[in-house]
């Protein structure tokens, strides 16, 4: 984990937030980051940082996920895992992953950073505990003609356009769309 930690406080590091929201956001997670490699782990019970991405397709529509526990749409991503060597890469893991979508392209500066309050299981299943995520959120475009595959962690995947997103949304989900379309 200590070479993600490097490249996730070094992305931080450089990251200009594309919100007031994201800058403190930012600062909050560069402040967890000072405990060290554990903070990008679920051992870190006070918060860890996470990775998402709004994956989008040529016709700007995003590609959102009926989180299944949860009940609400969002981006797809989570946990960083032991594997992860970058948090761009981590994001680009879990949206290939949640998506089935193979060719999946990322942009490696983030998007937005979104700190909540979770309820989560330790990895090794432990029950679901309070904690943080400190979710790094990334852009990915989707290839052309691409067909999602339903998760066992999703009840639902489908494309939105922008100005005609689902209910109910998590927080924050709104506010990556338009640095993501920026972007494209």
């Amino acid at each position: 984990m200590s070479e993600l930690y490097e490249d996730t406080v070094r992305v931080l590091t450089g990251w200009v937030a594309t919100s007031e929201d994201g800058e403190l956001a930012r600062k909050r997670t560069l402040g967890l980051l000072a405990d060290g490699p554990d903070a990008m782990t679920r051992a870190h019970r006070a918060g860890h940082v996470t990775a998402s991405a709004l994956v989008v397709d040529d016709a700007g529509r995003v590609l959102l996920c009926l989180h299944g526990r949860l009940g609400m749409w969002m981006q797809l991503g989570g946990h960083c895992e032991a594997g992860d060597t970058t948090l761009a890469g981590a994001a680009l893991r879990e949206a290939t992953e949640e998506s089935g979508i193979a060719g999946l392209v990322i942009d490696p500066e983030p998007i937005d950073i979104d700190v909540h309050e979770v309820r989560c299981g330790a990895a090794d299943g432990a029950p679901a505990e309070p904690s943080v995520h400190f979710d790094v959120r990334f852009l990915v475009r989707s290839p052309a003609g691409a067909t999602e595959q339903i998760s066992e962690e999703s009840a639902d995947l489908a494309w939105f356009a922008p100005d005609a997103l689902p209910s109910p949304l998590a927080s924050g989900t709104v506010r990556q769309i338009a640095p993501a379309l920026d972007r494209l």
